[in-house]
């Protein structure tokens, strides 16, 4: 792709318009879009409107712009991770309605964990995570799980830093959080309480392919004062399901 007299091409100019929006940001103004992307008012509006009559972005009757049906249907075609999803989603339902609590999917994604789903009851406790939302590795128990079974480059690269502070207990020590790492890989399960909020406690498992790899993360956030053992169980009782319906779909 051709340059812009900055540098930048234009697959980068495209990309930082698509990255402004997230889960609590899902429509803007061209003006917005262009000052968070960096790009001059007139190569926002350009890159807007071509991306509206493409499809990727849909702009509302308040003239505010969405993301577009057609990125979502490109999207959900070959993901694996939408795959992962689909497949887990029963298991995870059942993990919900026993624990009774949020129930949540995640993946690694450029040192970030990327959460695929969520399931909630009513009655759920207090949870920041969001489905398309994505938390720093080192300040939840999905996040500390997939860090501990990474590869060590990606590990030593989190523990540069910086190790930013959510709660008074998210781990922002080094050296502490490479005990934690050691801790997870030994009990093959991630706690984190207070990590995220001080009131809850994460709890995470992970999903293994055939070869024995993490590829995902599956968890649940307890109130701060719940025992962790019976969730631990459905946990693994569900990811053991996962990973079977994995296995059954690669055969197809």
């Amino acid at each position: 792709m051709a340059n812009s007299p900055t540098g930048d091409s234009v697959t980068d100019r495209l990309v930082r318009v698509l990255e402004t929006f997230t889960p609590t940001r899902t429509a803007q103004t061209t003006a917005e879009i262009g000052r968070r992307a960096g790009l001059p008012s007139s190569s926002a509006h350009r890159i807007v409107a071509e991306l509206v009559a493409a499809g990727l972005l849909e702009r509302g009757e308040d003239g505010r712009v969405r993301i577009g049906m057609r990125l979502w249907e490109l999207a959900t075609r070959s993901s694996p991770a939408l795959r992962l999803r689909q497949l887990a989603l029963p298991f995870m339902e059942r993990v919900q309605q026993r624990v009774r609590e949020h129930t949540q999917l995640a993946i690694l994604e450029q040192d970030e964990a990327l959460f695929l789903e969520r399931l909630s009851g009513t009655a759920s406790g207090a949870n920041v995570t969001r489905v398309a939302g994505r938390l720093p590795l080192h300040a939840s128990s999905s996040g500390l799980l997939l860090l501990a079974f990474a590869p060590r480059e990606l590990q030593e690269r989190v523990l540069t830093g910086p190790l930013v502070a959510l709660t008074a207990e998210t781990i922002t020590d080094p050296r502490m959080l490479r005990r934690k790492l050691d801790e997870v890989r030994t009990l093959g399960h991630a706690v984190a309480p207070g990590s995220m909020e001080a009131v809850s406690t994460g709890v995470a498992v992970p999903l293994r392919d055939e070869t024995g790899a993490v590829v995902a993360a599956l968890s649940v956030v307890l109130p701060r004062e719940a025992p962790t053992e019976p969730a631990l169980l459905e946990l693994y009782r569900a990811a053991h399901d996962i990973e079977r319906a994995l296995s059954g779909a690669r055969r197809l």
